[in-house]
């Protein structure tokens, strides 16, 4: 069986990426290069920060891609959203319920979207 645990995000610049991304983490990533910059979360997934000259074959334009993260209520997503647009990110779905439940999206400086949520149906 195949295991879905590794992402990988085209980015211009892998070094710039992870400021954020190991704010956004809350984690330093295991290695770091000019060109490439991976995180391993506690659950086993593996985030990479590949400089998007680098990559073979070449990708897609950068960005275009969403992570999301679940939250554990609306007052996590609320507070998320406080600490992410504190940090300068482009709001491009300001917090909002939708079909599935309360969200919201924000692009990272590769236009990246990043969507926390909490599902409509849980109970908190």
């Amino acid at each position: 069986m195949r295991t879905l645990n590794y992402l990988l995000l085209a980015v211009r610049d892998p070094l710039k990426s992870a400021e954020l991304y190991s704010k956004l983490l809350g984690r330093e990533p295991v290695e770091k290069s000019r060109t490439f910059v991976l995180y391993v979360l506690p659950t086993g997934l593996k985030i990479g920060l590949w400089l998007a000259d680098e990559v073979k074959p070449a990708p897609k334009p950068a960005g275009g891609i969403e992570i999301s993260f679940s939250e554990e209520s609306k007052d996590a997503v609320l507070a998320t959203y406080a600490a992410w647009t504190r940090l300068g990110l482009e709001v491009v779905q300001e917090p909002t319920e939708m079909d599935f439940g309360f969200t919201f999206v924000v692009e990272d400086p590769g236009g990246h979207r990043l969507r926390p949520f909490v599902l409509a149906n849980n109970p908190r």
